[in-house]
């Protein structure tokens, strides 16, 4: 047989070697780290025979396949600890993920981060034994007995689920065996060194309705230096959570009476946002928005002809029942059918178009309560929303303006190194989730593919990520623990101005049909936030900062004098905070530096008398004496530029 290898060259080879064969044929060194392979597309393990002519990629750690095999591995060898540690346990599930794995059980007593100490040692254990997975498959009546007398009903319910014709399959490493598709590594033994990282509860099969589990996290690596550089990152990371921090810093808090995914911003947290809200609407302004304000909620009528009442009313707060009461309301999850209206409000010439609306929108969505997370998902958040109604003509232009108004908000925030681009597409195998017109569909992503190869973006695509009126460029982007969500999203849309029957008149005195882009400039501002405190772990710029200056009084005396230049910095729009507790002076210091404040100054005699003051800056110390209006000026300069540092 020819195997042609991923550098394009090909070697002859005995029909039946196996993948784990050819490797050592062509490196010792390849060999021993050889996890898995690519065959023909197909993802197989590193024993797998192969008997015809096929392209083979061989897999190490380095690679993601290789990463998913060797986790997924990881996983059976924590399922195996727990059932021998707890024989009672029921198993669930355990992928492979990310950045490790995790395994989900039915315990018949709670169990504790602190038990966790027997499971490791139990895989530590396996590990040495170097049991070999043996993979086996049965019909579906066998594999059903064998997980009934081993009493998984998990198991049983997954069987169970499978389609008429698929293959069951098991694995099977010493005196455990599990239900799984596969592939593994071919034993134990070549883990070399993982780590248990968290527990917590998770329902089965994803759904609030059924059985809490628990679920155990852990992460495995093939160097002991990776695991350990991997868990100072994790460490970094926990004092980075903005769940964390973003509390202990008196930016948002959670209360159990008011709900969840329901945060209250403080007065930090909302001097933070309101920050980036003038500086969001000033800048759309300078680029041609107008502003709307709309409503709360709405009718079902009007949900209905965006297609909102079909596609997404599970994600929606309705009020009221369709069966018993004359009117029903719902309270908004966008803005666009509002500002439609507002278009509609007036015949429209291409003259008057492109129009540009904007409104910072309080939006609400019905998330699931397991999806809750601080700011980052939330059931009522407020986003930079705007529609730009425009030519076909003129869409490639207004698309770029978008983009370009993103990249601008991302740099200013310092986030732009930190975002990756997706192009979502629809599903055509879900038309139930969509606008169900193939014709349209296609135009529209043709349309905007042309569009994002122009703008020279590079990015990945996702089927089943749009949006159900139109495909979208969404800019991913990670937490601290390595979560993705969308920050911020661009949208083509050429169904709803036909729902809305919106038209302008073209130049021919034709009524035409408009283009639409939905988009956000700053996404979510929530989420936004969330973001910048683990970014800076809550050391803002100085612009963001909702604590710019800290004046600190040396001694009573000094407080009058204090108080003056502290207002006179808050008459020049420095955000000022007046330290004049009857504490040492070192104390308030440290006190400031806790709240991560950019810049202080102290107060005492001299500083009173002369009109000079000692300017201390975060993470620098002293730096030096100047007057107060030269202290002014270069905070005025720092933050009308958006400096970062």
């Amino acid at each position: 047989m020819i195997i042609t290898l991923k550098d394009g060259s090909s070697k002859e080879y005995a029909n039946g070697m196996t993948v784990l064969e050819i490797a050592k044929d062509l490196s010792e060194g390849l060999a021993r780290v050889t996890l898995g392979a690519i065959v023909d597309g197909k993802v197989v393990e590193a024993n797998t025979p192969l008997d015809k002519d096929c392209n083979l990629q061989i897999l190490t750690f380095k690679d993601p396949e290789g990463r998913k095999i060797y986790r997924h591995t990881c996983a059976h060898v924590l399922a195996q600890a727990v059932k021998t540690v707890y024989p009672t346990v029921k198993l669930a599930i355990g992928p492979a993920i990310d950045d490790g794995f995790y395994y989900d059980f039915d315990f018949t007593t709670p169990i504790t981060m602190e038990q966790l100490d027997k499971v490791e040692e139990e895989m530590k254990r396996i590990i040495k034994a170097n049991y070999p997975l043996e993979r086996f498959v049965l019909p579906r009546k066998e594999a059903l007995k064998l997980m009934k007398g081993f009493d998984e009903p998990y198991k049983v319910e997954l069987i169970n689920d499978l389609p008429k014709d698929a293959e069951i399959s098991f694995y099977r490493q010493g005196s455990f065996t599990d239900l799984c598709a596969g592939p593994h590594l071919p034993s134990t033994g070549m883990i070399k060194a993982f780590k248990l990282t968290s527990l917590t509860g998770a329902y089965w099969r994803g759904n609030e309705k059924n059985k809490m589990l628990s679920r155990i996290y852990g992460t495995c690596f093939d160097k002991k230096s990776d695991l350990t550089e991997y868990l100072a990152a994790v460490e970094e990371a926990k004092k980075r959570d903005h769940n964390k921090l973003g509390r202990e810093l008196g930016i948002f808090m959670t209360d159990e009476k008011i709900g969840q995914g329901l945060p209250l911003l403080m007065p930090k947290g909302t001097k933070i946002y309101q920050t980036l809200t003038r500086f969001v609407e000033d800048e759309e302004e300078r680029r041609g928005y107008v502003r709307t304000k709309t409503p709360y909620m709405a009718k079902s009528d009007l949900y209905k002809v965006s297609g909102h009442w079909d596609h997404y009313k599970d994600g929606m707060f309705v009020i009221g029942d369709e069966e018993k009461d004359d009117e029903v309301f719902a309270l908004r999850p966008m803005t666009c059918p509002f500002q439609y209206t507002i278009y509609n409000n007036g015949l429209k010439s291409y003259r008057d178009l492109p129009i540009r609306y904007g409104e910072t929108s309080t939006l609400f969505r019905n998330e699931a309560s397991g999806e809750m997370h601080g700011l980052i998902r939330v059931r009522q958040f407020t986003i930079s929303e705007g529609h730009i109604v425009c030519t076909p003509e003129q869409l490639e232009e207004e698309f770029k303006g978008c983009v370009d108004l993103i990249k601008y908000m991302l740099t200013c925030c310092g986030l732009q190194n930190d975002v990756t681009y997706r192009f979502s597409k629809w599903d055509p195998s879900d038309t139930k989730k969509y606008i169900n017109e193939p014709d349209v569909w296609n135009k529209a992503e043709d349309t905007m593919r042309k569009i994002l190869d122009h703008l020279g973006i590079e990015y990945t695509e996702a089927v089943g990520e749009a949006a159900f009126y139109g495909p979208k460029l969404d800019i991913q982007i990670k937490n601290v623990h390595g979560k993705e969500d969308t920050i911020i999203t661009v949208q083509v849309d050429m169904f709803l101005a036909e729902n809305f029957d919106m038209n302008y008149v073209d130049e021919n005195g034709e009524k035409r049909r408009p283009y639409i882009i939905h988009r956000t400039s700053i996404g979510c501002y929530e989420r936004t936030i969330a973001l910048l405190i683990e970014k800076y772990a809550g050391a803002f710029p100085l612009w963001i900062a909702p604590t710019q200056v800290k004046v600190i009084s040396l001694t009573d005396r000094n407080v009058e004098s204090a108080k003056a230049i502290a207002d006179k910095l808050y008459n020049y729009g420095i955000r000022t905070e007046l330290d004049d507790r009857s504490e040492t002076v070192g104390y308030k210091i440290r006190s400031a530096q806790l709240e991560k404040v950019p810049y202080m100054i102290v107060i005492g005699d001299k500083e009173a008398e002369s009109g000079v003051v000692s300017v201390r800056r975060r993470g620098e110390g002293v730096i030096g004496e100047m007057s107060l209006d030269d202290f002014i000026a270069r905070l005025r300069k720092e933050i009308a530029e958006k400096r970062l540092d």
